[in-house]
């Protein structure tokens, strides 16, 4: 992919995962299928990712995979759409698809000590902002109950590449175009984040 594409910086990458944390678990050995885990990013002094921190159910089969091989991928999707050549008004312009993308090469170490903080960083996390943000204590006796079926694991990152396609390479004028007419306000949003002029 070309180097237009690529992040500007950490804070991109960081972004996009805090924005969309729901990733796709990809075991790099076993027969279990892939499990959409909600992740958050865990990083140090520059911004830089270096573990995602979440839970999975005990009786996940990824669980047993993991145990015996903790190799994984873990994909990230934020905003993505369809680009169509009724936006832009050069008439040999063709469609295209809009998107940005994550992959994390990481090695998965299961923390069941963190389990209680998991879930609750989890929920601070996506309440955040709310009026009212919901905790885990609203649950009462069951939160200890369901957290015996939970188990929190970090996968620390070995390597990271991200890929931001979201019109970097189109003239100022097919860019502004698609800004004007395109539906999905998210796109937009991470279009003009990533528009380097």
């Amino acid at each position: 992919m070309s180097e237009a594409f690529d992040p500007r910086g950490q804070h991109d990458i960081l972004a996009l995962v805090q924005a969309h944390p729901l990733a796709w678990l990809v075991p790099r050995d076993g027969d279990a299928a892939a499990t959409p885990l909600p992740l958050l990013a865990e990083c140090d002094g520059e911004g830089r990712i270096t573990a995602l921190f979440g839970h999975m159910a005990r009786r996940n089969p990824l669980f047993a995979v993991l145990q015996a091989q903790p190799r994984t991928l873990v994909l990230f999707q934020g905003p993505q759409a369809y680009v169509p050549p009724r936006l832009v008004s050069k008439p040999d312009w063709g469609p295209t698809w809009n998107y940005a993308v994550a992959r994390f090469d990481t090695q998965v170490k299961f923390v069941p000590d963190e389990t209680d903080a998991s879930l609750r960083q989890l929920a601070a996390h996506l309440e955040q902002g709310r009026d009212e943000p919901w905790t885990v204590e609203r649950m009462g006796p069951r939160f200890a109950q369901l957290r015996e079926h939970v188990i929190a694991f970090r996968a620390h990152v070995r390597d990271v590449h991200a890929t931001f396609k979201l019109g970097q390479d189109e003239s100022r004028t097919s860019f502004d175009e698609i800004i004007d007419g395109h539906e999905d306000a998210a796109l937009r949003e991470w279009m003009l984040r990533l528009r380097q002029d």
